[in-house]
């Protein structure tokens, strides 16, 4: 048995059951721990040899990272095939209520505002993909997530003191690695969606503005292409071309379908003012829309 043979493997990465056939190395079997928690739906358990042959897994690269990229990258495909689309948003959930999904890109605060809502009793679903099932019938519900809850150093220590962080450290920290945050069950319907802008426009900070229809269909678009908007440590492979036409237009039917079912509406201002519109929103007392 060659090196090659003893170190790569096939085995089944499953995320919110389902399944994808991935060819890796030991490295990424010893990472795991701290990969799992990155893939929406995924188990924290390394992944188990499965019964494909080889030349029908994924083959991903030696370096940690990007194997993560690209596992995702074919999840996403697979679970837009299903019925379900990855969405770039943090998840939050009350019993008496639903899920609310707070979209926005890098930095806009999505993490800032669930901590908000997590200090007046909301709880984690997700805390930065969302999978988010949209069936023929009936509204969207969310199927799982990922379960890292990462925020910047500054902005928490800035705006929650009471979390203790230290003021040194890695500039990024997971939250839930740390047990501050815990993540409660799945397959919860989704009531709404906010924009967030942390800090944004002070004129229009504590009010939440309704989205029109098509530019509500185009944040969705954004945020549901996030796991394909990658590009990998080493090579030139472009990730954004393993969506063939076919799954792009399902996934744009998708799209539509949310914007018609979840009303988005944009929140600006410090996360504790967007998160009480929120509860306003979801408790359907009267809100500037």
């Amino acid at each position: 048995m060659t090196t090659a043979e003893r170190t790569r493997r096939i085995v089944e990465v499953r995320s919110a059951g389902r399944t994808l056939a991935v060819v890796y190395d030991e490295s990424l079997v010893a990472a795991w721990p701290q990969v799992a928690p990155h893939i929406p739906g995924a188990r924290d358990t390394p992944p188990q040899e499965g019964g494909h042959s080889v030349a029908a897994g994924v083959v991903v690269p030696d370096d940690v990272a990007d194997a993560r990229r690209l596992i995702n990258a074919h999840l996403h495909v697979v679970h837009v095939g299903a019925g379900t689309v990855p969405v770039h948003a943090v998840t939050m959930y009350r019993p008496e209520t639903g899920a609310v999904l707070l979209l926005g890109g890098h930095g806009a605060g999505k993490t800032l505002v669930g901590v908000a809502l997590a200090s007046r009793g909301w709880q984690w679903l997700a805390g930065d993909v969302t999978l988010v099932d949209v069936p023929a019938e009936g509204g969207p519900a969310v199927r799982g997530g990922t379960t890292a809850v990462l925020g910047r150093r500054a902005p928490l220590r800035r705006w929650f003191p009471e979390l203790d962080l230290p003021d040194t450290g890695p500039d990024v920290v997971d939250l839930h690695q740390q047990r501050v945050l815990r993540l409660a069950p799945v397959r919860v319907p989704v009531v709404t969606a906010v924009l967030v802008d942390v800090d944004g426009d002070p004129a229009t900070h504590g009010v939440l503005e309704r989205l029109d229809r098509h530019t509500a269909a185009t944040a969705w678009l954004v945020a549901s292409g996030h796991l394909l908007e990658r590009i990998l440590n080493e090579g030139e492979q472009p990730l954004r071309l393993l969506e063939d036409e076919t799954t792009l237009r399902r996934r744009i039917r998708y799209v539509h379908t949310l914007a018609g079912s979840v009303g988005v509406h944009t929140g600006r201002g410090a996360p504790q003012e967007i998160a009480a519109c929120v509860e306003q929103l979801t408790d359907n007392k009267q809100v500037r829309i």
